[in-house]
């Protein structure tokens, strides 16, 4: 569990905005867990931190850089798929569990990933047999996830997923083809058509800077203390924002 985020604004300025978006939040509908998702490139992380340095809530990360064998994947390809999977499936379980005995979902937390993912991926990525096994061992750690107040699906083509990868310049993710983020596009677009289990804002994210653009993000979170019904669309035009 990582422990509560510390404001990176610096400046006098960004202080103050800072200070505005919170005065805004005040005796507002804020969801306590908020679990954002979307495939590679979308913006996930970012969003989360940029929430949680503002709602100043702790955050829970999914473990990318500590998988030993995600590069082997996207670089060798489906021989080390399982590996990769079931790394991802049991550090997930085991944050999951950490946060069931911490008690601390009801007060507060933004994740950048839902438990949900990792049969999204096992389907993409592992042939009908090592599926089958991959299954035998989820079901048998009988994972208890706590329910996010809202989790926001963030949405962008292709393309705009490759060059946000290719600018953030991450080592084991060169390798990543179009092929393989269309296939993905198309799982999570399948699996958040069917989403029931908690509240879902969908984000057109492919023109909008959430990081640092205050007019942007401040559009989202008025977006997010407005929800009203159980699914929402927000795809704003960036022009006009």
């Amino acid at each position: 569990m990582s422990p509560p985020v510390q404001t990176s604004l610096n400046t006098d300025s960004d202080a103050q905005t800072l200070g505005l978006y919170r005065q805004q939040l005040q005796d507002r509908n804020v969801p306590s867990y908020i679990a954002i998702e979307g495939p590679i490139g979308v913006g996930k992380t970012t969003l989360a931190k940029k929430l949680a340095e503002v709602l100043e809530y702790p955050t829970l990360f999914e473990p990318a850089a500590e998988n030993p064998f995600l590069d082997r994947y996207y670089r060798e390809g489906r021989r080390h798929a399982l590996p990769t999977q079931l790394f991802f499936l049991l550090h997930r379980a085991r944050q999951m569990a950490d946060i069931g005995g911490s008690g601390l979902v009801g007060n507060t937390l933004v994740a950048d990933f839902l438990i949900e993912k990792d049969d999204l991926f096992a389907k993409l990525t592992l042939d009908d047999n090592e599926y089958a096994l991959y299954r035998q061992i989820r079901d048998n750690l009988a994972i208890e996830a706590p329910r996010p107040d809202l989790v926001i699906y963030l949405q962008a083509p292709q393309n705009v997923l490759l060059q946000r990868i290719y600018r953030r310049g991450i080592n084991y993710e060169r390798d990543i083809s179009a092929d393989y983020l269309n296939a993905l596009i198309d799982q999570y677009t399948e699996f958040f058509h069917y989403y029931s289990d908690a509240p879902l804002l969908v984000v057109n994210a492919a023109e909008i800077d959430f990081a640092s653009n205050h007019r942007h993000f401040d559009a989202l979170l008025e977006q997010i203390v407005s929800m009203d019904g159980f699914r929402q669309y927000f795809n704003p035009n960036p022009t006009l924002l």
